[in-house]
């Protein structure tokens, strides 16, 4: 419903500036959240171990889905487990 709208005023300077600072808002919100995140969770070798492999996983395949990559970082977690490490 407002992409219509928002055709509508795509030559407009005013939104297309509004636009890129949302963009940009957004974007800066979401990294600062990244590296707190990050900072928060990566504490051990277990945590750092599941982090590497969910980002190989993620860098090997040009599309996972979530779904598949929280499987794939609970299968290392269980066996991370297991294995008393």
């Amino acid at each position: 419903m407002a992409a219509p709208l928002y055709r509508r005023f795509t030559k407009n300077p005013y939104v297309n500036g509004f636009v890129k600072g949302v963009t940009a808002a957004a974007v800066g919100a979401i990294t600062g959240a990244v590296f707190i995140l990050g900072a928060r969770t990566l504490v051990d070798g277990k945590s750092l171990l599941i982090a590497v492999t969910s980002l190989g996983i993620l860098s090997l395949t040009k599309r996972v889905p979530e779904p598949v990559l929280i499987l794939a970082a609970g299968l290392v977690g269980l066996f991370l487990m297991r294995d008393g490490r």
